[in-house]
Order: C-alpha cells, then structure tokens, then sequence
C-alpha cells in the first residue's frame, strides 16, 4: 500500500449495494487514505447528498438506472462542481461509452472486468494529484476512439496543459527522464503522457508528434 499523503474524500455512485460495500470495506481496511463520505444508487440522488460540494472525487459508475446514465452525470458534475474530480467505472464497456464519457469531461476511466482493488486506489490518488488515469483496456478503447475521429473528422485533438508542456519540451530535445526532472514528475508519469498524446493522434514516435504539432500550430519554434 502507498504511504497515504492526504485524505482524499471519494462519493461513490453505482447501483450495486454490494459492490459499494465491497469498495468501502477494502479501502478502509488497505487503502486507510481514501474514504467513502457518500453513497448514490443513481445520478438524480447523487445530487441530493449534502457531502457533494466537499468531496475530492465521485467515482461514478457507467451505466446507472433511473433513465440519467454517467455521461450526462459528468456533464452535470462539470458544470456544478468543477473542482471535484470525475473517475468513472463500467463494468461493459465499448468505444461509444469511452467515447461519450471522454467529451463529458472525465479525468479517468477503470474498468471493473480488469482492474483491482489496488488498481482503483491508485487511479483515485492519481486523479486525486490532477493527472488523468485511465486502465489497459480503456486506452486500447480510446486508440479506436481517436482513430474513428481521425479518419471521419480534420479537427485538432484536444490536448491538456501537460501534455502540451510534454510536446513542448520534447521539442527541445529533452528526453524522458529530462522532462521529468523539469516538471516535477515521474519518469512513469512522462512515459504516461507520452502514451496517451500518442494514442490521441495515432501516432509512434515523438518525432512524428513534434512535427505535427509544429504543423498544425500547437506549439512553436523558440527563437
């Protein structure tokens, strides 16, 4: 178990009792850090809990019964409470589910099938420090998502402030462990960044990205 470094307050919103359950009991037993201040079966009762406008992250399952599903729950989340962190959990995913989650703004994406106990501790935390998590399964999705939007569509993937920063000092040369060092970050982390922008324009090498991010305006060369 990592060293816990803050409490992170985590609501927890799917409609199995016994999966919030399980979650609950585990991390209180392994993951003493992360701490369920609230429960929701659907998305029109998550908005009712008082704990909401204090919570860190809303760990929010996919697929929820009620007639709102988790996408249009995060577009909610997004606009009423912009600070709070969105992890979401599906148990049955497809590219159209990671699709739909990504435009409603999530910051990570888990899938029940493959991840773990400690995977979902992890993803938290990370989410939690304002990266992005998302597991193996999900970003082989998300491949097949922006190579969809690529053949169908000329627009400009989105890219986040660090990973423009990643860009740009890959720009400069700087290898991994340079950029790292730069930002404050880990090796892992960079490795991380680097997967996800290749994965966002279907591309193999930082080179490739480089020149096409200098083509399409995304960053420039410092005079």
């Amino acid at each position: 178990m990592n060293e816990p470094s803050s409490i992170i307050q985590v609501i927890l919103v799917d409609d199995h009792r016994l999966f919030r359950h399980g979650v609950k009991a585990s991390f209180r037993h392994d993951h003493p850090d992360i701490i369920i201040t609230g429960e929701a079966d659907t998305g029109e009762s998550l908005f009712t809990l008082s704990p909401l406008p204090d919570a860190d992250l809303v760990l929010l399952d996919v697929h929820l019964p009620g007639g709102v599903d988790g996408s249009e729950v995060a577009r909610r989340l997004r606009s009423e409470y912009p600070a709070v962190k969105i992890l979401a959990i599906s148990g049955e995913n497809s590219a159209e589910t990671v699709r739909s989650m990504l435009e409603a703004g999530i910051d990570g994406f888990i899938s029940k099938q493959w991840g773990d106990i400690d995977e979902l501790a992890r993803a938290i935390r990370e989410v939690h420090e304002g990266l992005e998590y998302f597991g193996r399964d999900i970003a082989s999705m998300m491949s097949k998502v922006y190579a969809s939007k690529k053949k169908t569509s000329e627009v400009t993937p989105e890219f986040t402030g660090r990973e423009r920063e990643v860009i740009e000092l890959s720009r400069d040369g700087l290898q991994c462990k340079e950029i790292a060092a730069r930002l404050g970050i880990s090796i892992s982390t960079v490795k991380t960044y680097k997967e996800r922008i290749f994965l966002k324009l279907g591309l193999n090498s930082t080179m490739e990205v480089v020149q096409y991010a200098l083509k399409k305006g995304i960053i420039r060369i410092e005079n």
